[in-house]
């Protein structure tokens, strides 16, 4: 803004000065907690957010808004006494802003087996209002999704927006594998006032909002851990290559 403002008056000479630096490799870990389900244990729905942030605030809105939503999802579900059929598995995932290496070394380690995996939600847009989903699902899957709608249209988040591959974040691995991926559609108009700066603190997340927000992720993942029809599986263009 400032620039513009100064730009207005005629030419404009910047100096900038960088100071980033690689430093060493170091061991981080991703945080996983699995809720083991009842008859369909051996499939897995994931809820996750990203554990990292960029060091210059605490990253409430990117993305500990998206890890807390994502445990909230076991509290919310253990509160009303729910017990999915499929294993619902949080995972806070490290890396993410530097190269999703955790992403990466969890696609390693379930790569023998990724349609053990039905479906994958993350929440890493910030923590404005949710209207609803993004998925990668089969356009032949769309209608199976209106329950859910339905259950989420009271908030005001009923809208389910399909897309051949969201190929976002720490979900792109998965979803290039087959596993369909989710993530909440959110009002994302006042997100880059606070995205990757020092204003990123947990004062500028509504907290409404957030509970919203853990709708959304909770009623999601119960779907997907309970639904009897399959949802198929994503089929990533070639295109979508990150």
């Amino acid at each position: 803004m400032l620039m513009s403002r100064l730009a207005r008056r005629g030419p404009l000479v910047m100096r900038l000065v960088l100071t980033p630096k690689i430093l060493p490799d170091a061991d981080s870990y991703n945080v996983i907690a699995d809720w083991p389900g009842s008859d369909k244990a051996g499939e897995i729905v994931v809820v996750s957010g990203h554990l990292d942030s960029w060091d210059l605030a605490t990253g409430a809105h990117d993305d500990a808004a998206g890890v807390a939503s994502a445990m909230a999802v076991f509290e919310t579900l253990k509160k009303l006494d729910y017990r999915p059929r499929r294993t619902i598995r949080m995972i806070a995932w490290m890396n993410e802003e530097n190269g999703t290496r955790g992403a990466r070394a969890y696609l390693d380690s379930v790569a023998a087996n990724p349609a053990s995996h039905v479906g994958a939600i993350e929440s890493d847009s910030g923590a404005g209002r949710p209207f609803g989903l993004h998925a990668s699902v089969p356009a032949a899957s769309t209608p199976l999704f209106a329950p859910l709608q339905a259950a989420l249209q009271p908030i005001g988040a009923g809208v389910f927006q399909r897309q051949d591959a969201l190929a976002t974040g720490d979900l792109s691995g998965l979803e290039r594998a087959g596993v369909p991926s989710f993530a909440p559609l959110i009002d994302n108009s006042t997100y880059f006032n606070y995205h990757h700066t020092a204003a990123d603190t947990l004062d500028k997340v509504d907290p409404d909002n957030l509970r919203r927000h853990v709708a959304v992720m909770t009623a999601t993942a119960w779907f997907l851990a309970n639904i009897e029809e399959p949802v198929g599986r994503a089929v990533v263009p070639a295109s979508f290559s990150r």
